[in-house]
């Protein structure tokens, strides 16, 4: 094949694109295309150059216009979509959020961009750098150019705190131990300003309240040695006694019922209550004292510091009962250095109704909609309590999956209390800035599965909910009670059952109580962190406690019912890892690693279904039909009649997946990704042969790969993959791998092979 004619094409539609950016130019302007910055400095390592280099080619300004592969699409876009003649339209929306107005030549100031440069340089310790600057223009484009000759950097020598016996001067010289200022690292201005900032917060932490990092100096001593200098801290003499002095906590007083705009302070003797070290003025009596001393960590005759102070607030504004917090502290009026603080909170309404639309996909990989309708009262019992009662309907569709109709339509209520604090019959204390919970839930499900059978689910829990920090958090729910119920099973499900009998489980009644535990750990927030984490385990202990105490054995006897229903006992423990590696501001790899086991005793042969593990679908193996892999080497085609293809669930679950993310342009962006994984019964069934779980296991991985769009409309994230296998571990051993045999261009192959998944958000 002669590809010259498409180089040609290709060069052809670069020439133009870049020509048409320039031809809307105005007259006598220039298209600024960056800056090159040359860093050479005889008397530094090239590993120092390099360093600095990097640094100042971020702060010259302006930025050239965007581009990818050396074209600028979105000021092509820009110049394309011309002036819009009103504020509104496609045109005015190409060009004000989708363009990019050219960067002109005439916005760059050499002069300004050699001074900044110079400054940093010596800012970091390049004392006598010498800079110059020039440009170069080429047609209608022009670029800056910068050299930059950096002298030998100075280096610390010595780091010398106050030594006088002051109350201040001891104070600053206590915090030395954790100073930012290191011997024999390079002098830096930036370090200096910081470091002015970590003394400030250390003596926020022992009472001075108001002294701040102004009320610092730094003096540098370049005449100690050659290129080295002496760092001096001192407190300024100038700094004022308010500031030096550690102040005491006195008077706590809690407006709770705070109007902003209104002047709402009213200090009625019949209003306020004293409660312990609290005072409270609250004359609509909207709330009990309690939550209060709860939430403030500050008592009377605690020494001022920040932690406490910031804990409180997190603490008033987590209780999500106040729209605005606001907090203040005045001098006191008693003898001695003391503080009042004051808090001045505006609460929410009380009662609120939404009603909500919500577009999902559920871990069964159905795709579809429901409308929620949510009634609120944030302050239920006076005690900031949050009780929400919600009625909801949906429909969804297995857009991934066996989808012959076999819809899902569900509708229920569910009603939850939740208290701004541990309820227990003994004191529970955190020391987080984040108010620890107990919440109670009561729900019903009426879940209609068309063809197939209907399910009535009720549901119980009781609970508590805290977090440690920001990346820690525990759910621990002392009960959680289902119970399950089918009906109207159609004559075409039975008859899959005579086919299948495993299916049958299906639609057995199931009860299942016991305590189960969550934790939480991430760190995904930290967007500056290149790597980030997200794990979370789960615990299930269900029917352990009444199995103890009926001494529940199936293999011995009958299994123990309540309410004529067998109660399910078992351990299920699982595992979800996740690891986000960011390799720029737009793109990422992100793998995922979930492993799980439960294991059924006592009153219990197997897992309750609703309880077992599945694999395949839009958030799992996307190469794969939703809940069709596995168990183990057992085909689970083999069952289907062509009516339908029965979900298959295992005791064991092992999966990996792994996408390279990236944006592509303005909105959308895109993903390759390879999944892998399988799931194992721990107990051999005549019925599927090969699902056990053995030492061959890692024989019996399914796995797959593909690519796909998500397009990021910031309210919600569509997605769409397109996958096909690589491995299908329910062919013979040695015939699993399929690579050889992937033909895009064959029609019977895209069809046995290709699997679109559309469905909401990230699958991971």
């Amino acid at each position: 094949m002669n590809k010259t004619p498409l180089l040609y094409f290709l060069f052809l539609g670069l020439f133009i694109s870049s020509c048409s950016n320039t031809r809307y130019l105005p007259e006598g302007e220039l298209l600024y295309t960056g800056a090159k910055i040359k860093v050479e400095g005889k008397k530094t390592s090239k590993k120092e150059n390099k360093a600095l280099k990097n640094q100042l080619q971020e702060i010259v300004r302006p930025k050239p216009n965007s581009s990818i592969l050396g074209l600028k699409p979105k000021l092509y876009i820009y110049n394309l979509a011309g002036a819009p003649k009103k504020e509104k339209g496609w045109r005015y929306w190409l060009r004000t959020k989708v363009g990019e107005p050219p960067v002109l030549y005439s916005q760059v100031d050499l002069s300004y961009n050699k001074s900044v440069l110079q400054n940093f340089s010596e800012n970091s310790g390049y004392f006598n750098t010498k800079t110059t600057a020039d440009s170069t223009r080429k047609g209608k484009k022009a670029s800056a150019e910068y050299l930059v000759n950096p002298a030998k950097q100075y280096k610390i020598r010595e780091v010398k705190f106050p030594t006088d016996s002051s109350v201040i001067s001891t104070a600053v010289s206590n915090t030395r131990r954790r100073s930012l200022l290191k011997k024999e690292e390079g002098y830096s201005l930036e370090a200096i300003k910081e470091e002015r900032v970590r003394i400030d917060a250390r003596l926020k932490e022992k009472g001075f309240f108001y002294f701040n990092p102004d009320y610092l100096k730094v003096q540098v001593d370049s005449t100690v040695a050659d290129h080295q200098v002496d760092l001096i801290v001192k407190v300024k003499e100038e700094t004022p006694s308010l500031a030096e002095t550690p102040y005491k906590i006195n008077k706590i007083i809690v407006y709770p019922n705070y109007s902003i705009g209104i002047d709402s302070v009213k200090n009625n003797l019949d209003s306020i209550q004293k409660y312990n070290d609290l005072t409270i003025i609250d004359p609509e009596n909207l709330f009990k004292p309690r939550i209060f001393d709860r939430a403030l960590y500050f008592k009377k005759e605690d020494l001022y510091n920040r932690t406490d102070h910031n804990l409180s607030l997190n603490r008033l504004v987590n209780l999500g009962t106040f729209k605005f917090v606001k907090n203040q502290f005045k001098v006191s009026d008693t003898t001695g250095n003391y503080l009042d603080a004051y808090y001045y909170l505006t609460p929410l309404p009380k009662k609120s109704i939404r009603l909500e639309l919500l577009a999902k996909t559920n871990s069964a990989n159905y795709t579809g909609t429901e409308l929620n309708l949510n009634w609120s009262n944030r302050n239920a019992f006076r005690g900031a309590e949050l009780l929400t009662i919600s009625a909801f309907g949906g429909v969804e569709v297995q857009v991934s999956g066996q989808n012959n109709g076999f819809n899902v339509y569900r509708f229920g209520t569910e009603a939850n209390l939740i208290w701004p604090r541990l309820v227990a019959p003994f004191k529970l204390n955190s020391p987080s800035g984040f108010v620890p919970k107990t919440k109670a839930t009561l729900g019903y499900e009426f879940q209609n599965r068309t063809k197939l059978y209907s399910l009535q689910t009720f549901k119980g829990s009781f609970g508590y909910l805290w977090k440690e920090s920001e990346q820690k958090e525990h759910l621990l729910n002392i009960t959680e009670i289902t119970y399950a119920s089918p009906q109207n099973v159609t004559p075409l499900y039975q008859e899959q059952i005579n086919v299948n009998p495993s299916l049958d489980k299906v639609i057995e009644k199931q009860l299942i109580f016991g305590p189960t535990y969550s934790y939480t750990y991430t760190n995904t927030l930290q967007k500056r962190k290149k790597n980030t984490f997200y794990y979370k385990g789960t615990v299930d202990l269900a029917g352990n406690i009444a199995g103890l105490a009926t001494g529940a054995n199936i293999e011995k006897k009958d299994s123990v019912k309540f309410f004529d229903v067998p109660f399910s006992q078992f351990i299920k423990i699982e595992n979800d890892f996740r690891h986000y590696y960011k390799l720029g501001p737009d793109s990422q790899i992100a793998t995922r690693v979930i492993a799980g086991a439960g294991f059924a005793y006592g009153n219990s042969r197997e897992l309750p279904f609703i309880k077992q593990f599945f694999i395949g679908g839009t958030n799992s193996l996307r190469a794969f039909r939703a809940r069709s892999i596995g168990p183990g080497s057992f085909d689970g085609a083999l069952t289907n009649t062509n009516a339908f293809l029965p979900d298959q669930s295992g005791d064991i679950k092992l999966e990996f997946n792994t996408e390279y993310r990236a944006k592509i342009y303005g909105l959308v962006k895109g993903a390759l990704f390879i999944d892998a994984g399988n799931i194992w019964l721990l107990n051999e069934n005549t019925e599927k042969p090969g699902a056990k779980f053995s030492k061959k296991f890692l024989n019996e991985i399914a796995v797959g790969a593909g690519a796909g769009l998500r397009f990021d409309f910031s309210f919600l994230i569509l997605r769409t993959d397109l996958a096909f296998p690589l491995r299908k571990p329910y062919l013979p051993e040695g015939d699993r791998w399929v690579l050889d045999k992937i033909d895009f261009g064959s029609g019977p192959w895209r069809r046995e092979n290709l699997v679109f998944n559309l469905a909401i958000g990230y699958p991971f």
